[in-house]
């Protein structure tokens, strides 16, 4: 693509090039967290569900040595749910701030090219799926579905004339003995309580996509998940799935008269997996099948720690408390499992009543965390700011 000074950047098109794109060595690898290698491969194959091409990007230094990376692509839903063309960008690490700066400089420059007015990131591939920078507790590691980054790696995006959005923070709660709500609880709200199984699954998954869709729908970095997007998203819950933290909450029966084929629908969920992150840094993200079988192997061993990866409650049934219910029985399972913390995906500040589920508990912020958006024009200003110091 461009080369700045030592640095070069260039896209990935060969096979080369994009193993040394899944097998970067400068991370901490305990505390950062790989993005599986099957994923990559979809987005570098094209066989992603994702709705435009994305390129990966490299930045090599002047003795070749590869000490950034980046993608570029765009997505017509987030355009449209913000009213502006975005350049978004995902998967970027860096071995050093002048590394990252190449990295930016190249989505800057792409953004040009294509003729967008802004850029949004780091996004892998969407700020609903995956991505982000965190802003504090880089002393704690980081986990699967959330980010890690070097202390240095704000100032460089600030210094850059990009802001932050959407900031939030990732939870840490201790698990400690609880007891969980009386039948009675549930039955009260209208509702009965099952748990999600292997078997299960793939009549489960289209339901929990449309709570998922109804929930959310309201946030400003969210957009409606797809079949094929929630297919890819599960498609590893088999293996990982511990059946006592993945709870679903369904409209009672006698309220909705079901039938065997439409079961009373699914008003209000949370899936909790094990916290596989240790093996996903010891394979480096590869994931392959032989990879796989060695962490059903290690299941039964990693059940320790746990990650709350999604919940959601139907707009209708909100409100009512079912989430509270949600997670006092959470709590309960994790404990009786012999778990002794559950870590949670990032939680937006401007909704405190998602983050009182965890401080009921004793839980407390771990990553303060968020992303980046940034028009050309602050962009453009910061970097001749810079030159003239």
């Amino acid at each position: 693509m461009t080369s700045s000074g030592r640095l070069s950047v260039e896209r990935v098109s060969t096979r080369a090039q994009f193993t040394e794109f899944t097998q970067a060595t400068w991370r901490e690898r305990d505390r950062a967290v790989p993005l599986l290698e099957p994923t990559l491969r979809s987005w570098w194959r094209g066989t992603s569900p994702h709705a435009s091409p994305i390129d990966l990007v490299l930045v090599r230094n002047a003795a070749g040595r590869v000490v950034g990376r980046t993608t570029t692509h765009r997505d017509p839903a987030l355009e449209a749910k913000l009213g502006i063309g975005l350049q978004l960008f995902g998967a970027t690490e860096a071995a050093s701030p002048a590394a990252l700066r190449a990295v930016l400089n190249a989505v800057g420059e792409s953004a040009r090219e294509a003729g967008l007015p802004e850029v949004l990131g780091p996004v892998s591939l969407l700020p609903n799926q995956s991505g982000g920078v965190i802003t504090s507790g880089f002393e704690h590691r980081g986990f699967v579905d959330s980010a890690w980054n070097p202390p240095w790696v704000p100032a460089v995006y600030e210094q850059l004339g990009l802001s932050r959005w959407n900031e939030s923070d990732t939870w840490t709660v201790p698990v400690t003995p609880v007891q969980p709500p009386p039948p009675s609880s549930w039955s009260q709200q209208g509702v009965e309580l099952e748990y999600g199984s292997r078997r299960t699954l793939p009549q489960v998954i289209p339901a929990l996509r449309e709570v998922l869709n109804a929930s959310f729908a309201q946030l400003p970095y969210y957009t409606e998940i797809s079949p094929e997007q929630m297919a890819t998203a599960t498609e590893s819950l088999g293996w990982l799935l511990d059946p006592r933290l993945f709870l679903i909450a369904r409209a009672h029966p006698r309220r909705h008269s079901p039938t065997a084929a439409t079961p009373s629908p699914i008003v209000a969920f949370a899936l909790v997996i094990p916290d596989v992150t240790s093996y996903v840094q010891r394979t480096r993200g590869s994931m392959g099948l032989m990879a796989q079988l060695g962490l059903l192997a290690r299941r039964s061993r990693l059940r320790s720690e746990a990650i709350l990866v999604i919940q959601g409650t139907d707009p209708a049934w909100q409100g009512r408390g079912l989430m509270s219910l949600i997670s006092q029985q959470l709590q309960a399972n994790l404990h009786e499992g012999g778990y002794h913390t559950l870590r949670s995906t990032y939680v937006g500040r401007d909704n405190p009543g998602s983050a009182r589920q965890f401080s009921r508990y004793g839980g407390t912020p771990l990553h303060g965390y968020t992303f980046y958006r940034g028009t050309l024009a602050a962009i453009a200003a910061a970097t001749r700011t810079k030159g003239q110091r």
